[in-house]
């Protein structure tokens, strides 16, 4: 008698709002359904993320233009199956999130701009899956801050990618007036 063998059974697929419930705080991504680990960065990658909060918090407390969040919180992406992205900055206009008390939970409306800090571990095609995702629901702007070359790139929806060296300076002026960043204060 030889023993048989059954494939797995597939992995139950949780909606975005389940996912918020039982993951939230966790370094984790939900992917068409499926949670998906993803690795705790090093500390480069965390002070970079606190330069580009930083830079862009500043501006926005300033100028009164809306919300900032950090820490890869949560950003659906694609709904049946669901998708739900960990973003390291993301920017709210107050048009799309307007003042008062944080809404609980997982947002139901996108972020005007997204950061995304690109380890030298990140794998491009990963960083342009998530930029297009991003895009594809009326996120307006994509920064990714690379660590390896020390550069920004800047995605729009329809627009060639816009790439800013270590010795220019970041603008952004249809997402956040008036702001202005040299790229390389990101990687110092």
């Amino acid at each position: 008698m030889t023993a048989a063998t059954h494939p797995a059974p597939p992995p139950t697929l949780l909606t975005a709002d389940e996912f918020a419930r039982q993951y939230g705080g966790q370094c984790v991504e939900l992917v068409d359904g499926v949670v998906k680990e993803l690795p705790v960065p090093f500390q480069e990658h965390g002070e970079v993320c606190f330069k580009a909060a930083f830079a862009i918090g500043s501006h926005v407390l300033a100028n009164d233009l809306g919300r900032l969040t950090t820490n890869d919180s949560f950003v659906r992406t694609k709904s049946d199956p669901d998708r739900v992205r960990g973003a390291d900055v993301c920017f709210f206009s107050y048009e799309r999130l307007p003042k008062g008390p944080m809404p609980k939970g997982l947002l139901r409306v996108s972020p005007d701009l997204v950061i995304e800090v690109r380890s030298p571990s990140d794998g491009w095609d990963d960083v342009f899956v998530k930029v297009g995702e991003y895009l594809g629901v009326a996120v307006r702007a994509v920064v990714v801050l690379d660590m390896t070359t020390l550069s920004a790139s800047v995605y729009r929806k329809d627009e060639f990618q816009q790439i800013f060296d270590n010795g220019d300076d970041l603008t952004l002026p249809d997402v956040l007036p008036g702001f202005t960043a040299p790229v390389r204060k990101f990687f110092e």
